[in-house]
């Protein structure tokens, strides 16, 4: 499957079922609540990295931004490989929050250099994922094996571009073209917002599929998946906006 947190072993079909408690099994509209309030201690956190930029404690706010990125991509790990059970309900909170540490911090930098770019961001992504949704629900998109399997293979595609690029960081080189404002950079951002917005048919399939399958507190894990996808897809659409305005100035 192309989204690395909703692995199959995850959702292990050989699980016994009966020595769990499925009297409130794991449902579609649970999930989707537990996701909204993920939502809002992002959007909290977030709220507080951003008045810290623009309160003229740019420092502190760097500092959180680095805390977030480091320890949100810790706790995901956690999250993702450590034993399914009720501490989700502790664990997808906290990576909500650091996770809104490290966007709030990087979305003022952006909105200070480009006002008015996270908001098109926001709204982006929103459209992104309520269309998404939209086409998912109506059965224009599919979870087919051929879409996870394309998917898949362009997501990590993606991956390992970046990882290249982190590398050559380290030796003061990049990979010409794709990372800046030139029209081959903004071509291959649409197709990673692309890419991004797709993988949200998986995590909306699997949240179905499982739903009155799964215990009541994979709902959590649930609305982590999407998080994951929600960020990554909100960070592609602002690098994409802030080439466009780059290039236009």
């Amino acid at each position: 499957m192309s989204n690395p947190v909703l692995r199959e072993e995850v959702f292990n079909s050989e699980r016994n079922y009966e020595s769990l408690n499925l009297d409130k099994p794991m449902s579609a509209s649970g999930t989707l609540l537990k996701t909204l309030f993920l939502g809002v201690l992002l959007c909290m956190t977030a709220a507080y990295s951003w008045y810290l930029v623009y309160g003229g404690f740019a420092d502190k706010a760097s500092l959180l931004a680095t805390v977030g990125a480091f320890g949100g991509f810790i706790m995901a790990m956690i999250i993702c490989f450590a034993p399914k059970n009720n501490a989700l309900a502790f664990t997808t909170p906290i990576y909500a929050m650091l996770e809104g540490l490290f966007l709030g911090g990087i979305s003022a930098v952006f909105n200070v250099e480009f006002p008015g770019i996270v908001s098109q961001a926001v709204l982006g992504t929103m459209f992104a994922v309520f269309g998404v949704y939209a086409l998912y629900s109506s059965k224009v998109l599919r979870a087919t094996e051929t879409f996870w399997k394309v998917l898949f293979i362009a997501t990590f595609s993606v991956a390992g571009i970046y990882i290249l690029q982190l590398i050559l960081a380290l030796f003061h080189t990049t990979i010409p073209y794709i990372f800046t404002s030139s029209p081959v950079g903004i071509g291959f951002s649409v197709v990673v917002c692309l890419i991004a917005a797709l993988n949200l048919v998986i995590d909306f399939d699997f949240i179905n599929r499982y739903s009155g399958q799964e215990p009541k507190y994979m709902e959590w894990y649930g609305g982590f998946s999407l998080m994951v996808t929600i960020v990554w897809l909100y960070i592609e659409i602002l690098n994409l906006l802030a080439k466009v305005a780059n290039r236009n100035n």
